[in-house]
């Protein structure tokens, strides 16, 4: 199995960007985000799924939640022109989960286990510089340059009310799809609470040996 196809699952917070990348770079498989993708395929016709709109442009111009019916065509679409792929944002929920069962065969599912309390702390201390879009941390990644540091800004969504409320919306939707997941063989759950490069490690040996199996 030279070019893996992967799901990586986990709350916000939980690194699965970062480790996404590591995997892209070290199999040279596509990564895959649902948001990429709707990107990539806005002006998809999507009119034979006799839905409000023709396309997920019209969607994602009119401000509206994109359907479940709709994503899950998109996802479809990338992952037919991906030689191997890690796919990182869907599925979301269960449904999602079942549709992905019939468009492909996956290799692994790997899911990033991070406590409640972790995420939050990760996502709260989070700041963006507005003028460059660099994203530092309260605790691990300040910059040195005191201008830098007066100008910092913390996104509405990082706020810890926002959070809360998207790590609920995690627990109730998504959480059941580790749980679908757990009985799979190809099935690993990695400890997201160490260093970036400690989870990367353990992810690189656990595709290894699946791989050599």
């Amino acid at each position: 199995m030279a070019t893996p196809q992967i799901v990586i699952i986990g709350p916000p917070g939980a690194g699965k960007g970062t480790q996404s990348s590591n995997i892209e770079e070290e199999y040279g498989v596509e990564h895959i985000t649902t948001g990429d993708a709707l990107r990539s395929n806005k002006d998809m016709d999507i009119s034979y799924l006799d839905t409000e709109h023709d396309t997920p442009r019209a969607y994602m111009e009119a401000g509206e939640l994109v359907p479940d019916v709709v994503v899950n065509e998109i996802v479809a679409e990338a992952l037919s022109a991906a030689d191997g792929f890690i796919l990182d944002g869907y599925p979301r929920n269960l449904e999602q989960a079942t549709e992905l069962e019939e468009m492909t065969d996956l290799d692994m599912v790997l899911s990033l286990d991070v406590s409640r309390e972790e995420l939050i702390r990760r996502l709260t201390g989070r700041r963006v510089d507005p003028e460059t879009g660099d994203i530092y941390h309260t605790e691990f990644n300040m910059p040195d340059d005191e201008e830098v540091q007066e100008r910092l800004e913390q996104r509405d969504d990082d706020s810890r009310e926002a959070v809360e409320r998207r790590l609920d919306v995690f627990e109730d939707t998504t959480a059941p799809v580790v749980e679908h997941y757990r009985d799979y063989e190809g099935f690993v759950e990695i400890d997201g609470e160490q260093h970036p490069e400690d989870v990367w490690d353990e992810i690189k040996k656990a595709i290894d040996a699946h791989i050599d199996d």
